[in-house]
């Protein structure tokens, strides 16, 4: 059965009014948006994408919550040290499956990322298990970067036709971030320091030197100079002032506009079957990127009499630009015919993060001892609110 034209209609704007957005009709008629402010509402926005998706992993949390809960560490099982970061690459099934479980805590809604894409796990090789299993610190996601990004697009002059190619020299940072008691010990810091690391670049020139391009058949460059990110909630103080031995490793751009489709995401299916009926295509080249999204939210509001001013969510992110390259304004504006690359290795930066933060904050706090891995599983069921005991059966079955 076809999706109903005036009830989808009603159904979006009583979904944005159930998230604290204000749906007002101007002098002649038009709708305007007002979004809710603070961090908790913008957060509580997220909260329901986040609760929509994860329902559908719920029968695989399941399944791997027994295999690799013993990752996830207990703060006394923690001495910080003892903690040695290992930077791992993400090839192995159980590697991925690691890597899932633990993005799904995020309170941002689940995504795999589109295009080129990266994963790494950082593990910590000093404190294991009983079972010998290395605890987790951290996560670690580089995807292909948008082709149009203002806050990067108004730092460089990119000379004539080549914006799409040194763009593809560049990736999007995805998914950072550290799970706990390591987020509590500032491993977050750790994580972004790693993005920068030889690392990092040489995984991505091993995996993409020599491949074409999917849409023009073109063999790019197997150069990364630079990576690009935008913080979840506003200003960033994970990196605002990032560096290493004074050196910036992220540089503020600015704060993005505030418009995007995450706020629609729960009625993302309904807009693809409303098209859908009425002949309209809803399939992109890849079908996984945020612009097939962004043209299918638009398509679907314009055939229900809705402005694509709804898009706008008013949650301005702080953009970042991490160079990974000395001259990457000279590069990326077409006066440097190589790149000069930054000489991090991820040893030397997790000797530094030890020093200039782990050591200093686990002396000041001390509630990270308290905690319990339990505590994830309340991130990861949906639709009930479970007690410790109550989530480790369903969890377990």
């Amino acid at each position: 059965m076809s999706v109903s034209r005036a009830r989808l209609r009603a159904r979006v704007l009583e979904h944005l009014r159930s998230l604290g957005f204000e749906v007002d009709a101007g002098s002649r008629g038009l709708l305007t948006l007002r979004a809710p402010e603070g961090k908790d509402a913008l957060r509580r926005l997220h909260a329901e994408a986040r609760r929509f998706i994860l329902r559908g992993h719920q029968e695989w949390i399941r399944w791997a919550w027994p295999r690799l809960s013993p990752y996830f560490a207990r703060g006394e099982q923690i001495i910080p040290e003892r903690i040695r970061p290992v930077l791992v690459e993400v090839v192995e099934p159980w590697q991925a499956d690691l890597f899932r479980l633990a993005r799904l805590t995020w309170s941002l809604p689940y995504s795999k990322g589109y295009g080129r894409r990266l994963r790494f796990l950082i593990l910590d090789a000093g404190n294991r298990a009983p079972s010998g299993h290395p605890f987790l610190i951290g996560i670690l996601a580089l995807q292909s970067p948008p082709l149009s990004f203002p806050p990067r697009d108004r730092r460089f002059r990119y000379p004539p036709g080549r914006k799409v190619e040194l763009v593809n020299q560049t990736m999007d940072i995805q998914t950072l971030g550290a799970v706990p008691p390591y987020s509590d010990l500032l491993g977050g810091k750790l994580v972004a320091l790693a993005a920068a690391s030889n690392e990092v670049r040489r995984a991505y020139q091993r995996k993409y030197g020599g491949r074409r391009t999917e849409i023009e058949g073109r063999i790019l460059p197997a150069h990364l100079v630079a990576l690009t990110t935008t913080s979840a909630f506003g200003r960033s103080s994970l990196y605002n002032r990032l560096q290493y031995r004074g050196e910036p490793i992220a540089i503020s751009l600015g704060y993005t506009e505030g418009y995007g489709t995450f706020h629609l995401e729960v009625l993302y299916p309904l807009f693809r079957e409303f098209l859908e009926a009425h002949g309209v295509s809803t399939k992109g080249g890849y079908g996984v990127g945020p612009r097939i999204k962004w043209q299918t939210c638009v398509r679907a509001l314009e055939r229900l009499g809705l402005p694509r001013s709804l898009l706008r969510h008013a949650l301005r992110r702080e953009a970042f630009l991490f160079p990974l390259i000395h001259n990457l304004e000279d590069y990326m504006e077409g006066r440097a015919a190589e790149p000069l690359y930054r000489d991090l290795p991820f040893e030397d930066l997790a000797a530094y993060w030890r020093e200039r933060w782990l050591l200093p904050r686990a002396g000041r706090v001390n509630g990270w001892h308290a905690w319990e891995p339990e505590r994830l599983l309340d991130l990861l069921i949906v639709d009930v609110k479970p007690t410790k005991e109550v989530a480790n059966a369903a969890i377990l079955g």
